[in-house]
């Protein structure tokens, strides 16, 4: 973990010393130390710098940056530089440039551009790398490596269709097998020959990027598409690894990217580290619930914050300033959740393309009179002064939410229900009820044992995997609480239809049977009425978007729908199955009856905050290290608050004052409270 590489919690971010002259390098370090910045990313694009043809090598720009760096107490993560390939490269092998979902060819240009199916990209690409390695492999500066940049895309081109087929051998063994999963009989589609599948898209089997006539495929490529990049990220990993195994290699990564299975890539990377971007809109629990997800990829370790922007982005429709407090608020948000480091991307603004609006700690201006940079050096002298203090503690849950890339592909993959329906919507909706009443949470896949939580939630768990609805049946069975939703068991692995009845496998443990499924528009509503008081859950609420016409077999109904033909039928059920209990909403429901239901199956399982209110806008989560507890409280609001903490005294390490019981925060203030034993 980086805690065994440095004494402190890294600070600094994305540097492209490329793109300016040495004095002013020599400036921006200067800046640097004053901030407390101690570590930058470099060589992340550089590729055509330091390779202008097949044989040419030249890597002196590089020797002076990376050494000047280091004579300045700066350490260095060294990337790939193979997330752009250089234009000679795609002008004399076309064939390293992708295809589009449309079929169109592509020509020099952007990043990501190229076919990592290609073996001339996987050529060149492991020279390039191997070079670096050779020449930087005992450098003292260097703290970690980078792979290429925020991998992503697709490509639909001859290498990928051909490779698609080697894929599906391996997965498969035989035609049989594949005609088989995708259920090829409907519509004719029956294979014979492995030359006659081709790549799904709007040549072929899609109407639409969501749309498609067959999930099978579909699903299957979406698979193949993170795999591939994966090989690709392998190969790196696999040569700087052979020649450093003692070194990190990570690459950054993007939250709820959709393209890529991070769950499986996450044992290729040495530490889980990611991009964090929220937009001034984006809800406060959304980004908290994306921190989750990326610890949740290695087990609860600690991860990177890799990037994140000091104000404002370039990229969305409305690019609005970090309002003053904001960035410090966010960076602390991410260390609440399990960042070992606070990081930027960028060090200084470009001065042309498309990213010379994008925020950086040296503005355009070129010196340090600015209020964003005042803002960074003052979060700097922060961490300087919490050293190793929070390094490598770490969150602890009893509550997981369930999180597949599979299960997410295939539900927008599916023709219907409803075209409303976003299965990262649905997550965040019972994410943000556990988020509201402070309660600590994992986001987990469906491969994580169950046994050292007491609530596990698996929304809209449209596909169920092999051996994972037993999973479920002994988590509940051994005293576990389990909460699912509607349209969930409803296909396996290859999104055929479990028949039999929904919800397939589940039906046993959740003691119910769907048999319907109403869709309507989001507008159109129905009543959840509940059947008896259950808690602080008494009164009518409203639900929309799905409807699952259930019956009961054996699970108690705790509410039913309201209105429509299906009046009266149950909407929420409870099945006790063991010592446990499993639960089945059967709509999309408001945020009031969310909430009441999270908080009485919390509540039932002992599980609590520790913390006397819920003040909104306020976040509070706790980081442990050995015998010491660290509560973190996060005003998100733009006014003053008072936090009662009934069950928190100790120091607020940020600062120095002791905190007995409650606390006083200012706008967008946050404290770290070191609790007293």
């Amino acid at each position: 973990m980086i805690s065994t590489k440095i004494p402190k919690m890294i600070y600094g971010g994305d540097y492209n010393p490329e793109q300016y002259d040495r004095e002013t390098m020599n400036e921006d370090i200067r800046m640097f130390k004053s901030a407390k910045i101690d570590f930058v990313r470099v060589n992340i694009f550089a590729w055509a710098i330091s390779q202008k043809d097949e044989v040419s090598y030249d890597f002196q720009w590089l020797d002076e940056v990376i050494d000047t760096l280091y004579e300045n107490e700066i350490k260095v993560g060294i990337g790939t530089g193979t997330a752009a390939h250089p234009a000679w490269l795609a002008k004399k092998y076309p064939d390293v440039l992708r295809t589009e979902f449309d079929g169109k060819k592509r020509k020099f240009g952007g990043r990501h551009n190229s076919c990592p199916n290609s073996l001339t990209y996987q050529k060149y690409a492991s020279l390039f790398v191997k070079k670096l390695v050779e020449r930087y492999q005992k450098h003292p500066a260097v703290l970690l490596w980078n792979i290429s940049n925020e991998w992503g895309g697709a490509c639909y081109c001859e290498n990928c269709e051909k490779a698609f087929r080697v894929w599906l051998k391996e997965k498969y063994r035989t035609l049989d097998h594949v005609n088989k999963a995708w259920n090829t009989t409907f519509w004719g589609h029956t294979f014979y020959d492995w030359d006659e599948i081709v790549t799904p898209n709007l040549l072929s089997e899609h109407f639409g990027e969501r749309h498609t006539m067959f999930q099978g495929i579909s699903l299957d490529y979406a698979r193949f598409n993170s795999d591939s990049m994966l090989e690709c990220h392998k190969m790196e990993y696999d040569i700087i690894k052979k020649s450093l195994p003692d070194t990190i290699v990570t690459t950054n990564i993007m939250g709820a990217y959709k393209p890529l299975d991070y769950q499986k890539w996450a044992p290729y990377m040495d530490v889980i580290a990611w991009d964090n971007y929220p937009s001034i809109e984006t809800p406060t629990s959304y980004t908290a619930m994306m921190h989750d997800l990326m610890r949740g990829l290695k087990n609860g370790e600690p991860f990177m914050l890799m990037e994140q922007t000091p104000s404002q982005q370039n990229w969305q429709p409305y690019n609005a300033l970090k309002r003053p407090g904001v960035m410090r608020l966010w960076s602390y948000q991410a260390v609440a959740h399990g960042s070992d480091t606070v990081l930027f991307f960028q060090m200084r603004r470009s001065s042309g393309a498309c990213e010379k609006f994008h925020g950086a700690v040296i503005d355009h201006v070129g010196h340090e009179n600015t209020r964003v940079f005042k803002e960074v050096a003052e979060l700097g002298e922060e961490l300087d002064q919490l050293s190793d203090t929070l390094l490598n503690s770490r969150v602890q849950s009893k509550v997981a939410i369930v999180f597949d890339w599979d299960n997410w592909w295939a539900v927008e993959y599916s023709s219907g229900p409803s075209i409303s329906l976003k299965y990262v919507d649905e997550v965040h909706k019972y994410y943000k009820a556990l988020f509201d009443q402070n309660i600590q949470v994992d986001m987990i896949g469906v491969q994580e044992d169950l046994s050292q939580y007491e609530v596990v939630i698996a929304p809209v768990l449209y596909m169920v995997k092999p051996g994972y609805a037993k999973k479920i049946e002994d988590f509940v069975e051994k005293g576990g609480i389990f909460l699912t939703t509607f349209l969930s068991g409803i296909v396996d692995e290859n999104d055929l239809v479990t028949l039999g009845g929904y919800p397939g496998e589940l039906r046993h443990v959740l003691g119910i049977w769907s048999e319907e499924i109403d869709a309507l528009a989001p507008e159109h509503t129905n009543k959840i009425v509940m059947e008896k008081e259950y808690g602080l859950l008494k009164d009518v609420y409203s639900c929309s978007l799905l409807f699952d016409l259930i019956h009961s077999e054996g699970a108690e109904v705790i509410a039913t729908y309201g209105k429509d033909f299906y009046q009266g039928r149950p909407v929420v059920t409870k099945n006790k199955f063991g010592k446990g209990q499993a639960w089945y909403v059967a709509s999309s429901p408001d945020d009031a009856f969310l909430q009441g239901l999270i908080n009485e199956i919390i509540k039932e399982k002992g599980i609590r905050n520790d913390f006397s209110g819920n003040e909104p806008g306020v976040e509070i989560t706790k980081r442990i290290k050995g015998d010491k507890t660290y509560v973190f409280v996060l005003n998100h609001n733009s006014d003053t608050v008072h936090i009662e903490l009934s069950s928190v005294t100790g120091l607020n390490l940020l600062t120095g004052e002791e905190v007995f019981q409650s606390i006083e925060l200012a706008s967008y203030d946050v404290a770290i409270i070191e609790q007293s034993k």
